[in-house]
Protein backbone atom coordinates (compact mmCIF):
# COMPACT_ATOMS: atom_id res chain seq x y z
CA UNK A 1 0.00 0.00 0.00
CA UNK A 2 1.52 3.83 -1.20
CA UNK A 3 1.32 6.27 1.36
CA UNK A 4 -0.62 8.85 1.35
CA UNK A 5 0.22 12.23 0.26
CA UNK A 6 -1.71 14.99 1.82
CA UNK A 7 -4.46 14.87 4.84
CA UNK A 8 -7.97 16.58 3.08
CA UNK A 9 -9.81 18.11 6.12
CA UNK A 10 -13.55 18.18 4.95
CA UNK A 11 -16.72 19.12 6.88
CA UNK A 12 -19.62 17.37 6.08
CA UNK A 13 -22.97 18.90 6.70
CA UNK A 14 -23.54 21.80 3.21
CA UNK A 15 -20.12 20.12 2.00
CA UNK A 16 -20.13 16.13 1.89
CA UNK A 17 -24.45 16.34 2.30
CA UNK A 18 -26.30 18.27 -0.22
CA UNK A 19 -26.44 21.77 1.44
CA UNK A 20 -30.59 21.98 1.01
CA UNK A 21 -30.84 18.63 3.29
CA UNK A 22 -32.62 20.49 5.63
CA UNK A 23 -34.74 22.56 3.78
CA UNK A 24 -37.86 19.31 4.23
CA UNK A 25 -37.66 19.06 7.71
CA UNK A 26 -37.79 22.78 7.89
CA UNK A 27 -40.66 23.24 5.70
CA UNK A 28 -42.49 20.74 7.54
CA UNK A 29 -41.94 21.24 11.06
CA UNK A 30 -42.06 25.50 10.73
CA UNK A 31 -44.30 25.28 8.45
CA UNK A 32 -42.82 27.53 5.79
CA UNK A 33 -42.01 27.13 1.92
CA UNK A 34 -38.57 27.81 1.62
CA UNK A 35 -35.86 26.70 -0.86
CA UNK A 36 -32.06 26.62 -0.74
CA UNK A 37 -31.73 29.45 -2.55
CA UNK A 38 -33.78 31.40 0.64
CA UNK A 39 -31.51 30.69 3.31
CA UNK A 40 -28.93 33.40 2.12
CA UNK A 41 -27.24 33.65 6.16
CA UNK A 42 -26.40 30.34 8.30
CA UNK A 43 -28.36 31.24 11.20
CA UNK A 44 -31.65 30.45 10.11
CA UNK A 45 -34.13 31.56 13.09
CA UNK A 46 -34.33 35.03 11.67
CA UNK A 47 -36.09 33.20 8.01
CA UNK A 48 -37.86 30.64 10.62
CA UNK A 49 -39.43 33.43 13.02
CA UNK A 50 -38.52 31.71 15.71
CA UNK A 51 -36.07 32.34 18.66
CA UNK A 52 -32.23 30.36 18.94
CA UNK A 53 -33.64 28.29 22.01
CA UNK A 54 -36.81 27.43 19.98
CA UNK A 55 -34.62 26.11 16.87
CA UNK A 56 -32.11 24.55 19.11
CA UNK A 57 -34.89 22.29 21.02
CA UNK A 58 -36.26 21.15 17.61
CA UNK A 59 -32.59 20.73 16.20
CA UNK A 60 -31.73 18.29 19.03
CA UNK A 61 -35.24 16.70 18.86
CA UNK A 62 -34.55 15.73 14.72
CA UNK A 63 -30.44 16.24 14.35
CA UNK A 64 -30.28 12.52 14.28
CA UNK A 65 -33.12 11.94 12.23
CA UNK A 66 -31.73 14.63 9.45
CA UNK A 67 -27.67 13.27 9.85
CA UNK A 68 -29.06 9.38 9.31
CA UNK A 69 -31.33 10.19 6.28
CA UNK A 70 -28.88 13.07 4.64
CA UNK A 71 -28.37 13.24 0.87
CA UNK A 72 -24.84 13.27 -0.80
CA UNK A 73 -23.68 16.41 -2.30
CA UNK A 74 -23.93 15.74 -6.18
CA UNK A 75 -20.78 14.08 -7.34
CA UNK A 76 -19.34 14.43 -4.01
CA UNK A 77 -18.51 10.57 -3.98
CA UNK A 78 -16.84 10.50 -7.55
CA UNK A 79 -13.89 12.91 -6.11
CA UNK A 80 -13.71 11.45 -2.69
CA UNK A 81 -13.20 7.97 -3.81
CA UNK A 82 -10.59 9.09 -6.45
CA UNK A 83 -8.91 11.25 -3.78
CA UNK A 84 -8.91 8.49 -1.24
CA UNK A 85 -6.22 6.61 -3.57
CA UNK A 86 -3.65 9.00 -2.77
CA UNK A 87 -4.83 11.04 0.16
CA UNK A 88 -5.91 10.89 3.34
CA UNK A 89 -9.60 11.85 4.43
CA UNK A 90 -10.06 13.64 7.63
CA UNK A 91 -13.74 14.54 8.53
CA UNK A 92 -14.15 17.47 11.23
CA UNK A 93 -17.76 18.22 11.87
CA UNK A 94 -19.82 20.60 14.40
CA UNK A 95 -21.81 17.91 14.89
CA UNK A 96 -21.74 16.65 18.65
CA UNK A 97 -20.08 13.32 19.63
CA UNK A 98 -23.10 11.97 20.35
CA UNK A 99 -23.89 11.87 17.00
CA UNK A 100 -20.70 9.39 15.90
CA UNK A 101 -22.55 6.28 15.46
CA UNK A 102 -24.97 7.70 13.45
CA UNK A 103 -22.42 9.13 11.26
CA UNK A 104 -20.52 6.15 11.32
CA UNK A 105 -23.42 4.25 9.93
CA UNK A 106 -24.58 6.71 7.62
CA UNK A 107 -20.73 6.83 5.47
CA UNK A 108 -20.28 3.17 5.91
CA UNK A 109 -23.96 2.93 3.70
CA UNK A 110 -23.02 5.66 1.18
CA UNK A 111 -19.27 3.52 1.05
CA UNK A 112 -17.52 6.93 1.80
CA UNK A 113 -13.78 6.64 2.48
CA UNK A 114 -12.71 8.13 5.54
CA UNK A 115 -9.46 8.18 7.61
CA UNK A 116 -10.98 9.40 10.43
CA UNK A 117 -14.23 11.02 11.47
CA UNK A 118 -14.06 13.85 14.42
CA UNK A 119 -17.14 15.24 15.76
CA UNK A 120 -16.06 18.46 18.02
CA UNK A 121 -19.22 19.95 18.68
CA UNK A 122 -18.71 23.44 17.80
CA UNK A 123 -17.88 25.57 14.59
CA UNK A 124 -14.03 26.30 15.47
CA UNK A 125 -12.28 23.30 13.85
CA UNK A 126 -8.78 25.24 14.35
CA UNK A 127 -7.63 23.09 16.54
CA UNK A 128 -8.31 19.93 14.94
CA UNK A 129 -6.90 20.93 11.77
CA UNK A 130 -3.76 21.38 13.37
CA UNK A 131 -3.64 18.54 15.23
CA UNK A 132 -4.43 16.32 11.70
CA UNK A 133 -1.74 18.51 9.98
CA UNK A 134 -4.27 18.73 7.65
CA UNK A 135 -3.08 20.69 4.21
CA UNK A 136 -6.26 21.58 2.40
CA UNK A 137 -10.16 22.00 3.93
CA UNK A 138 -13.27 22.16 2.58
CA UNK A 139 -15.83 23.64 3.84
CA UNK A 140 -19.34 25.67 3.46
CA UNK A 141 -19.45 28.08 6.26
CA UNK A 142 -18.45 31.10 5.66
CA UNK A 143 -16.74 32.31 8.37
CA UNK A 144 -15.03 29.06 8.87
CA UNK A 145 -13.59 29.19 5.52
CA UNK A 146 -12.16 32.77 5.98
CA UNK A 147 -10.65 31.42 9.20
CA UNK A 148 -9.32 28.36 8.49
CA UNK A 149 -7.45 29.70 5.88
CA UNK A 150 -6.10 32.59 7.40
CA UNK A 151 -4.89 31.11 10.22
CA UNK A 152 -3.86 27.93 9.15
CA UNK A 153 -2.38 29.26 6.12
CA UNK A 154 -3.94 26.71 3.70
CA UNK A 155 -6.33 26.65 0.97
CA UNK A 156 -10.09 26.01 1.53
CA UNK A 157 -11.89 24.85 -1.20
CA UNK A 158 -15.68 27.32 0.06
CA UNK A 159 -18.82 24.78 -1.66
CA UNK A 160 -20.95 27.87 -2.79
CA UNK A 161 -24.27 27.97 -1.19
CA UNK A 162 -26.16 30.88 -1.02
CA UNK A 163 -25.31 31.28 2.92
CA UNK A 164 -21.83 31.86 2.10
CA UNK A 165 -21.57 34.43 -0.92
CA UNK A 166 -19.96 37.39 1.01
CA UNK A 167 -16.40 38.02 -0.10
CA UNK A 168 -13.27 35.82 0.84
CA UNK A 169 -9.98 36.29 1.21
CA UNK A 170 -7.25 34.83 -1.72
CA UNK A 171 -6.90 31.29 -0.19
CA UNK A 172 -10.20 30.54 -0.37
CA UNK A 173 -11.10 28.99 -3.47
CA UNK A 174 -15.19 29.15 -4.43
CA UNK A 175 -16.38 26.32 -6.39
CA UNK A 176 -20.02 25.86 -7.49
CA UNK A 177 -20.20 22.06 -6.92
CA UNK A 178 -18.07 18.84 -6.37
CA UNK A 179 -16.95 18.89 -10.37
CA UNK A 180 -15.31 21.93 -10.26
CA UNK A 181 -13.66 21.15 -6.77
CA UNK A 182 -12.47 18.13 -8.01
CA UNK A 183 -10.64 19.93 -11.06
CA UNK A 184 -9.02 22.69 -8.92
CA UNK A 185 -8.16 20.92 -6.11
CA UNK A 186 -6.30 17.92 -9.12
CA UNK A 187 -4.56 20.83 -10.31
CA UNK A 188 -3.42 22.24 -6.92
CA UNK A 189 -1.89 18.87 -5.87
CA UNK A 190 -0.29 18.35 -9.08
CA UNK A 191 1.66 21.98 -8.96
CA UNK A 192 2.00 21.81 -5.08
Amino acid sequence: MTEKKLTFGLDIDGTVTDPATFVPYLNKHFQVDITLEDITEYDLTSLLNVSQQEFWKWMKIHEKSIYSNAVLAHKVEQALLDWNKNHKMIYISARGHHLHEATLEWFNTHNLPYHHIELIGQHDKIESIKKHQVHLFFEDKHDNACNIAEECQMPVVLLDTPYNRKPVPANVQRVQNWQEAKLWVDNWTKNR
